[in-house]
Order: C-alpha cells, then structure tokens, then sequence
C-alpha cells in the first residue's frame, strides 16, 4: 500500500480557529513581524516548533495519574532514572525541567572566558548557553551539509579533518568539548552516522576532549542509521541508540522532543567527576536532585515516552510523513533541504526568495508570508536567528537562510500535512510579491524570540 497511515488513533481532540488572510495580515503586523509574538489561537497550523508540541500516548496520561509528587527520593524518579541510564548507559541522571536548563548547568562549569566547544551545528539556546558563560562555539558541519540541494545520507555529520584543525589552532586545553547535534538542527534536521560519531570519539580520545552528545532528537537518529548503514540493518533501535550513547561521556537532552513530553529534560554523565558541581547548581536553580524542576508526573510522562519513540512503526510513519510533504514541495519546484530530515522540512529561504538579500531577512519574511497566507506558523533559521554584527554593524549572515516547518509529532494528519503543502506551493507561486524585513528592536542574547521588525518599503 502506498498510502501513509498514522500509527495511533484519536482519542481526544483540540479545535483549531479559523480566520481569514485579512485578519492574519493584522495579525503579524500587531506580531512586529515576528511569529513567536502571535497568540497560538490565531494560528491553524502551528509548526514553530516540535518542541513540547507532542501528543501525549493514553499510557503516558496513565502513567501521569501515578505520578508521586513526593519532594525526595519519589519512585517517579527512579523510574525516569532507570530508563535514561536503560537507554544512554551513563549512571548519573540529573532531571531538569528542559534541555536548555542542562545546558545552563553543564556549560556554567565548563564553560567560561578562553573555553571552546565545537559542534556540528550548535542550535540556539545550546550556543546562547555558551556564548552566556564567556566562552565561543564552533560549528564544524561536514562539507556536503553546506549545500541545502545536493542529497546526502549523513549530512548532519561533523567535519574531522576541520576539528583537528581547530585543535591545533586553539589548543586542546583549550577545549571544553566536542558536543555532537543529533539530528542536526540547525542543519536541516540532517542525521550523523555512527562512524562519524566513533571518528569524532576518536580524536577526542587522543587529545582528551570531553565528548558529549546533544540527544533531543536520538531516535530519529538511530532511526537513519538503521536505514542507512549497512551495518545496523538488523539492530534494533535501542541496540543503536546504546551504542551511539556509549561513546559519549555524558548528554544533554530536552524531553520536550523525543520523549513526547510538554516539558522536562535531563542531564546525564558517565562518572561523577561532573556530577556533583552539577548537582550543587541543579539545587540552586531547579529544584532537588531527585525532581530538578519536574514534577512527578513528568517524570512519568518522559520514562514511558522514551520507550514509545523508539518503536520502529511510529519512526517509520514519522520519517515517512516528512518525506511525504518534501516531495510534494520539491514536485512543485519549491526549493527545500535535500534529502527530508528527521522532524521538519526546511525551506531554502534564500533560493526562495532570490530578490532579498540576508540583510533583509528572507527567512523572516517567508515565515510572515506563509502565516499571512495560510495561518502555517513556522520558524526562521537563518541571518534573523544566527546573524551577528561585525565591528562596523554590519550583518555577518548565517551560512544558510532555512525556514523550519516543524511537525508536532502525533498532532496533524495527512489532510493537515496537504494543506501546509498548498499553502508553500501558492506562497511559492507569488513570492515576488514578499518584502524584506527591517529590525527596529532586538536584545543582545536569542533576539528571535522578542525582536520587532518592520517591512522595507
């Protein structure tokens, strides 16, 4: 059969609130041009973010009516504990109440002015976190990765040969670690093969880098693993993700992912040679070691989910369904990130929009467009999110101008997924008539979340 069947059925729904182009054109514009400033009840298909945004399973809702609340050592965190070190192997599990908290710890530590960290693709909040505590960050994306239309298995690998060239040029006392994006981001929602992974290990090893991976999206990951390397055609997805895990020295993740969770994430280490300077500063910002932020009942919701994501039928429709709306888009001439990637599509901002230069913010004002059109919220990746100034205040841009079309997984159905489709292909059909954006109020740190554009006339 070639029709694609969601894996689950509806057992609760939620309304969506129709409006029309003139109501939405207001919209955005009361919104500063900015789409995380719409209130979501104006917007019918949301696909800022797959963030959070994850129907919970009737287990996972169960599983939430068992949740203990007690404020130490509850049996919903040993739990949530067992299954992450199930899962990751690594023994110390700090629970926060997002990835971006983890971040805020681990980096608080070993981060600082004159540290370096290198990434793949290092995503917002993640180089935010970094650039917070007085160190740098790098991205090392391999070179078949720079190139949005060229089809490549492995795009979200990490470049070696460049990160030994980094070493060498910084040092690697120097280095706080080797962090590794999986999937990429940033990059297109690209996976990273194992051996890339071992090859990064590799040469962490032999200059005696911590190696750590960013583990939002770790089954999707092992999902194109499974299907793309040869070696693990018969593995079963936790086979994978263990041994992925087994060459980090500790994870971050935001449960709010690949967990299917609304909120909740963790920390998690190999030794306790991080582990109680983490702890210590888990207490002062989060909460006890034993709930960080969490309540019991997320605990549960994140212990059952991380099991669910990783059943091989759900993956498959997952993967599948973003192949689905590529296609449909490429077919239409829609210039998009090649091959589809693991939890969104990504449109090619600046092939789309060819007469706004990234001064001018493509990527926005595609993402205000579809809104305009269509009511389809999506997110800039691009010169908005990522551009810096030089010394002379002029826009350093983004290597590439993406806008992400992120899918809530368990959410929208194919006839959803068909109408964002009709949406892009008649924005497409009309772009020339899109404007560029101007802005006219940011903040120094994650500017995309609150800034104020106006349109260039």
């Amino acid at each position: 059969m070639n029709t694609i069947i969601e894996p689950f059925k509806i057992k609760v729904v939620e309304p969506i609130y129709f409006n029309t182009k003139e109501q939405r054109l207001q919209r955005i514009k009361e919104a500063h041009y900015n789409a995380f400033l719409l209130k979501s009840k104006d917007v019918l298909i949301d696909l800022l973010t797959d963030s959070g945004t994850s129907a919970m399973s009737s287990n996972q809702w169960a599983g939430i009516m068992q949740g203990d609340e007690s404020y130490a050592g509850s049996p919903s965190f040993f739990r949530f504990e067992s299954a992450v070190q199930d899962i990751t192997g690594m023994s110390v599990v700090i629970p926060t109440h997002q990835g971006r908290a983890a971040e805020k710890i681990l980096f608080s530590i070993t981060g600082g002015p004159g540290k370096v960290f290198i990434s793949n693709t290092l995503f917002d909040t993640t180089r935010a976190n970094i650039e917070y505590s007085g160190a740098i960050g790098i991205d090392l994306v391999c070179e078949e990765g720079k190139y949005p239309h060229i089809p490549a298995p492995f795009k979200g690998n990490m470049d070696v040969v460049a990160l030994r060239k980094i070493i060498a040029e910084h040092g690697a006392k120097n280095l706080a670690m080797v962090i590794m994006t999986v999937t990429n981001n940033s990059g297109g929602g690209q996976p990273v093969s194992m051996q890339n992974i071992r090859e990064v290990k590799q040469v962490c090893v032999e200059h005696n880098i911590l190696f750590f991976i960013d583990a939002c999206r770790f089954a999707e990951n092992a999902y194109f693993i499974k299907i793309r390397e040869e070696e693990f055609k018969d593995k079963s997805i936790q086979e994978i993700a263990n041994e992925m895990f087994s060459y980090a020295d500790g994870c971050t993740m935001s449960a709010k992912k690949d967990a299917f969770a609304n909120i909740g994430g963790f920390l998690a280490l190999r030794t306790n040679d991080l582990a109680q300077a983490c702890r210590n500063l888990l207490v002062i910002t989060e909460g006890f070691p034993t709930y960080g932020g969490l309540a019991g009942r997320d605990l549960e919701a994140i212990a059952i989910g991380l099991y669910e994501v990783m059943e091989e039928s759900y993956l498959y429709y997952r993967i599948t369904s973003m192949e689905y709306l590529t296609k449909k888009l490429v077919e239409a001439g829609v210039p998009v990130m090649l091959p589809a990637g693991g939890h969104a599509v990504y449109l090619d901002a600046k092939e789309f929009l060819l007469h706004i230069p990234s001064h001018e913010y493509p990527g926005q004002a595609l993402v205000c467009a579809l809104y305009a059109e269509g009511g389809v919220r999506g997110v800039e990746i691009g010169s908005f999110m990522f551009g810096k100034y030089d010394d002379h205040g002029k826009l350093i841009p983004a290597p590439l101008e993406l806008v992400r079309l992120a899918i809530p997984r368990r959410v929208y159905t194919q006839s959803h997924i068909d109408y964002v489709a009709e949406v892009v292909i008649h924005v497409f059909k009309n772009r020339q008539s899109i404007k560029g954006l101007q802005i006219i109020e940011e903040e120094l740190l994650l500017r995309h979340f609150t800034a104020k554009l106006d349109l260039i006339d």
